[in-house]
């Protein structure tokens, strides 16, 4: 059975740092798109960020660029999701997905997306 399990969200003041965790069972991540997305209180799921391979074929939602940096370790199946120079604006709960590989698709919607994690809360203060 597939699972997707994101850990490392908390409570950050604006400019810090967090690293989020997806652990992935099930499934080899190698294998998969694998995207992180966001969701605030009040607003739609939105893409944050696309790997299909460890240092390529990577995309950026136009809000995160230059700040977050999307990345997987094969050898431990996971994929992380570094966050720099925190905003306010980040505050939202993020969820870590999967999507089997298709040719011609950007995996920047949420609509591919075969499996998704339960999601891990960050906040971010002012």
């Amino acid at each position: 059975q597939v699972q997707l399990v994101e850990s490392g969200g908390g409570l950050v003041r604006a400019g810090g740092s967090l690293r989020l965790s997806c652990t992935a069972s099930g499934l080899t991540v190698n294998n998969y798109a694998m995207g992180w997305f966001r969701q605030a209180p009040g607003k739609e799921r939105e893409f944050v960020a696309t790997l299909k391979l460890n240092g390529a074929n990577v995309l950026y939602a136009d809000s995160v660029k230059g700040r977050f940096t999307i990345s997987r370790d094969n050898a431990v199946n996971m994929v992380y999701l570094q966050m720099s120079s925190l905003k306010p604006e980040d505050t939202a709960v993020y969820y870590c997905a999967a999507a089997v590989l298709r040719p011609a698709i950007a995996f920047t919607t949420t609509l591919p997306y075969d499996y998704w994690g339960r999601g891990t809360q960050v906040t971010v203060s002012s």
